[in-house]
């Protein structure tokens, strides 16, 4: 895939640090896959007993220095979900303007599983093999779709100078509780701050979030 034409900005490059993330990256996705897998077997009967549509659902993400990928997630929207939504253009401007998510209970495009993986955040659990291929990490900011990169204005850079995150200071803020341009000061939060104990403090926080559902819907 083509790439943003963004050059990086230098954050922390220590290489002991990068060893020590991506090491973790690596145990953490692939001790979580194998012991999940029961979760994702009875995950996608129940999407698939619904409407007989995929299990997962890709949506292009920009990546480190601007490099376009694939996120996996579990589909919990009905099929076709994104070109419906930019066939309606009131509705887009609805969710543009609500910081690209629909407020809680108003995104007709969510089906009632989805609704309560979304809720659980059991949704994002594929999100793993995105860790283990090395185009995302455990921690760091959330991926997002090319359309919001404008959000970030001239700190583009400086978004796309790290790996996207499962776990961010974000989600363990408040997930959709908290929107733009609050959002891009707290991800590039994150940027300024990374080191291997930052990133350990932020994966328990967002570890407490979702357990708490806090800004899950």
């Amino acid at each position: 895939m083509k790439k943003v034409m963004f050059s990086s900005r230098k954050v922390n490059q220590r290489p002991t640090y990068h060893f020590l993330k991506r090491s973790f990256d690596i145990f953490v996705s692939g001790c979580s896959l194998v012991v999940l897998s029961p979760i994702f077997v009875i995950i996608g009967f129940l999407i698939k007993r619904q409407d007989h549509g995929p299990i997962f659902y890709k949506q292009v993400r920009v990546g480190k220095n601007g490099k376009f990928f694939k996120i996996y997630k579990f589909r919990s929207m009905i099929m076709n979900a994104e070109k419906k939504l930019k066939a309606d253009p009131q509705l887009y401007e609805k969710y543009v303007a609500a910081g690209y998510k629909f407020p809680e209970g108003e995104d007709p495009r969510i089906t009632k599983i989805g609704s309560w993986l979304r809720k659980t955040s059991l949704d994002e659990l594929p999100q793993f093999l995105n860790v283990l291929k090395g185009e995302m990490s455990m921690v760091g900011p959330r991926p997002v779709v090319k359309e919001e990169l404008n959000e970030y204005g001239q700190r583009k850079k400086k978004l796309l100078s790290v790996k996207p995150g499962v776990f961010g200071l974000w989600q363990a803020s408040g997930r959709s509780n908290i929107k733009y341009p609050e959002r891009c000061d707290m991800e590039l939060e994150y940027v300024d701050k990374a080191s291997a104990s930052y990133d350990l403090k932020i994966f328990f926080k967002t570890i407490k979030s979702i357990i708490k559902k806090d800004g899950a819907f």
